[in-house]
């Protein structure tokens, strides 16, 4: 497998979990702060910070400190039309009535 395989593997798996695409559908409007993601999505702390982490790691979001507080952002904005093509193909699939994916 090349490299770009391997980091597009890698892109798609970060974002294809529930809490990633909640954070990064808040993210979409701008960076946000720590604690109004949390409030936001009503999950653990724990959690989320782990979920944040492990975008970051992947490259999916940006991170910056001011004081005591953490901010992240969307790195490459085409990430946002990723998600609105898989949206899309969702869509289509439930008026066509097809059975989704199980799981």
């Amino acid at each position: 497998m090349d490299r770009i395989t391997q980091l597009n593997a890698a892109i798609i798996k970060a974002i294809g979990q529930e809490n990633r695409l909640k954070i990064l559908h808040l993210l979409q409007e701008g960076e946000m702060c720590v604690n109004d993601i949390l409030l936001a999505i009503d999950q653990e702390q724990s959690n989320v910070s782990r979920h944040l982490n492990h975008l970051h790691r992947c490259g999916v979001l940006t991170r910056r400190k001011e004081g005591l507080k953490t901010f992240y952002g969307i790195k490459h904005p085409e990430v946002l039309t990723l998600i609105e093509l898989t949206s899309e193909i969702s869509r289509k699939e439930l008026a066509e009535g097809e059975p989704l994916l199980a799981f």
